[in-house]
Formats: structure tokens, sequence, C-alpha cells
């Protein structure tokens, strides 16, 4: 056995020791339940402070640790533990999310560790990791469940451990692989989101979760294929657009992966010619999670929104036109970018002078017929799959080609200063929502 998998089956079991909160959840003293569930994380981190060397040391040792001398990644994943479990215990969150969310973890790492021996690479260690922690999710549920702990539908189960397995698996792709106590508290906190916001509903059915997985791994691994998305940017569209599926429906999924694709195909469209304008994306048009997360925020917080409607008592109509309007307008910045850039003699959008091709606020007409076209499919979209009316589509193309202005404007004033690219896209995107949703409250 390998000091990774080693290290991985000891996290394993300790992570183990959470099996306690379920034996506890709903114990008439509330403090012993309490000091049951964290004590043990909290005198685990405290023994791997201490331990120098010895069997326990080399088990849990990675090449940080041995470097200071201390197991320091041991200590943060039992203290990321123990503050879920405060979490749980003080907010009285579900005891089968904080179960799920310390399973989902050590299972998905435990694959990862073992894949690596055998197959090397980025892809195949994120697969295992996303694949065997939600299993690993599910099956610490039920196990929760027999041990006295309140479990959610067969459905809702699958979906949330999917959820904190993807999210997992992205930040271990972004970050430096052993910020274990970041994945387990993103996990934790994302699990814990959804089954609240499920919580008195129907919930999702199995057909549908298992056909948002289906759709969004299949979509995601074409584009990753084609070299639209790098590792990040594909977990982020697969997550995204799982939340769409499950959260919103299929015509949410049609409309954001309308957006990935086109906008996917647009940023490869006579690469070469753009690389030599300089105006070509960075990784050969493979978007990463920034750029991915930037263009697709506003829609999941609508997504996300729209499914806490009831919980909130707001018109959940106003959050699906929010959507269509923040996916019209990141099609469009992408369309109008990606061909406006490829003629020349464009003008800066405030001053209308001359610019280079590239210069943030440039503009040309072609580009801007471009995005309007994107907005508008999205807007026609929005009319067969969310039932939307002439003039309701017709704002969402509107809304979609204010939010591209909009960006045009904060590139030639404020971006390269105050504010990055991805920043300028998320407000592009918000203003495109807010004034579709304003437009659907008159309406």
């Amino acid at each position: 056995m390998t000091g990774d998998v080693r290290r991985a089956v000891g996290f394993f079991l300790v992570g183990a020791i959470g099996l306690i909160a379920p034996l506890l959840d709903g114990h008439a003293d509330e403090t012993l339940a309490a000091v049951g569930t964290v004590a043990p994380f909290v005198l685990v981190a405290v023994v791997a402070l201490v331990s120098r060397e010895g069997r326990l040391f080399e088990t849990f040792a990675h090449e940080g640790d041995r470097e200071e001398g201390r197991l320091y990644g041991l200590a943060s994943f039992a203290l990321a533990v123990a503050g879920l479990a405060i979490l749980t215990v003080g907010f009285d969150l579900p005891t089968t999310g904080f179960v799920a969310a310390v399973f989902v973890f050590t299972t998905g790492n435990l694959a990862q560790d073992l894949l690596a021996r055998r197959i090397p690479g980025a892809v195949a260690g994120t697969t295992a990791f996303a694949a065997v922690g939600t299993l690993g999710g599910v099956a610490s549920m039920s196990v929760a469940g027999l041990l006295g702990a309140a479990t959610p539908s067969p459905p809702l189960a699958v979906f949330v451990a999917a959820s904190g397995a993807l999210l997992g698996a992205l930040i271990r792709s972004a970050l430096y692989i052993r910020d274990d106590s970041l994945v387990l508290l993103s996990g934790g906190l994302v699990i814990w989101l959804l089954i609240e916001l499920e919580a008195g509903t129907p919930g999702p059915s199995l057909g549908r979760v298992a056909a948002g997985l289906a759709l969004t791994v299949a979509l995601g691994y074409v584009a990753y294929a084609l070299g639209t998305a790098s590792i990040t940017g594909m977990l982020t569209g697969v997550l995204l657009a799982f939340f769409a599926v499950v959260l919103g429906g299929y015509g949410w999924f049609v409309l954001l992966v309308t957006f990935f694709g086109l906008g996917g195909l647009a940023s490869k469209y006579r690469y070469d010619e753009k690389l030599e304008r300089g105006i070509a994306q960075e990784n050969e048009g493979a978007r990463g999670s920034g750029n991915v997360l930037a263009n697709s925020a506003v829609a999941l917080v609508a997504v996300i929104a729209y499914a806490a409607s009831d919980h909130v008592g707001m018109d959940a109509s106003l959050f699906r036109v929010a959507f269509a309007g923040a996916v019209a307008a990141a099609l469009a910045d992408t369309f109008s970018s990606e061909f406006g850039g490829l003629f020349d003699s464009p003008r800066l959008i405030t001053t209308f002078e001359r610019v280079a091709p590239g210069t943030d606020g440039g503009v040309t007409w072609q580009g801007a017929v471009a995005g309007l076209a994107g907005a508008a499919v999205i807007g026609g979209l929005g009319g067969i799959f969310f039932g939307f009316t002439l003039v309701a589509i017709a704002l969402v193309a509107l809304a979609g080609f204010a939010g591209m202005t909009v960006d045009s404007v904060l590139g030639a004033t404020l971006e390269g200063g105050r504010l990055d690219n991805q920043s300028v896209n998320l407000l592009a995107t918000l203003s495109a929502g807010l004034i579709a949703a304003a437009g659907g409250a008159l309406l």
C-alpha cells in the first residue's frame, strides 16, 4: 500500500467517527450530544499536532507535513469536521448532511488516490473523486438513517451527494490538492443548503436527478474533449447545469447549455486568426472555472432563488425571466467579442474613436448584430421552454443586449484598473438579469 493510499484510508477511518452524530441525534441531553459529536475530532487534531514520529506520523504525513515535522494536514481535516459538527449542533442542521459531507470527501479522496496508482492524470482522478464521492455520500446517509437520523428521499440524497462531490472535485482541481478543509467545508455547506431548500417539498424525482447527471456529465466530457473548457471549467459547467436541471427543469438546462455550447464554439471559430490579432481566449479557447462562473453565477442564483421562491413568498416567474436575461447577456457578449473582434476598425463605445482590435470597450457594428442575435436565440428558447410571450421574448433579447452594452462600457472605463474581465462579465449579466426581472414585474 502506497503512502497516499495509506493516508487516504486513515482519513476515511477518522471520518467514520462522524457516525457518532446520528447515534446522538435527538439525545435528550443536548450538551452531551454536542460534546460527543465534536470532542473526538478536536482530540484527533490535538494528537496530530503533538505527533512528530512513529507509526501514526508515518501513516498520515504528506510531504509538507514531513517538512514541518507536524501532521498539519490531519489536524486541519479533523478541525474542519469539528467545525461542521459545531454548525450541525448549534444551528440544528440535518445530521445526515454532516455525515454525507464527511463521507463524500473521504471516499472520494480514497478513490482518487487508489486510481492514481494505475491511471495517472487529472481527469481520471477528478472523475474518481466525483463518482465515488457521490456513492459514498449516498451510502453514508443510508447508514445514518439506520442509526436513527432523519434521511432525505433517495432522489434528494443522490442530488445532494453528487452536488457536494462535484463541488469538492472542482475545488480540488482548482486549488492545491491538499486543501482538504476547504473541500470538506464547502461540500458540507452546499449539501446543507440543498437539503434545507427541498425541505417540505416533494423534492426532485429520481428520473430528473438521473437524467441531470447523465446529460451534464456527457456534455461536460464533450466540452473538455473538444477543448472548449478546461477541467475546472468543465466541472463548473457540469455543476451549474446539474443545478439547472434538478432545481429548475429541462428548459433551464437547455438555455444554459446553449450558452456553453455556442459560446465555446464561437471562441474556437477562426481561432488562429484571433490569436494573430491578440484577441483569442487563453488556453486555446478552453474556458476555465472563473470565466464560466463569472458568466453563469447570476443564472445560478436565479435557479436557486426559483427553487426557494415558495419559502420566501416571491413570484417564481420573475426568476425565470431573470435567468433568461442573464444567460442572454452572457451569450450576447461572447458573440459580440468573438465575432466582432474579427472585423477591423472597432470604435470605443464611450467616445466612438477608432481603437485597435481587442481594446477593452472597443465594438464593431458586426459584433453588435452578432450579440443581438445571440440574445434573441436565448429569448426564443425562453418562448419554447418557458412559454414566454412575444413581449417577454423581446424583453429577454433587449436585456441581453443591454447587458452586452454594460460589459463594453465597463470595459472602456473600469476594466484593467478597478475591475478585471471576470468582474465585468459578472456585472454585465447581473444588470441584464435585473433589467429582465424588472421588466417582467412591470408586465
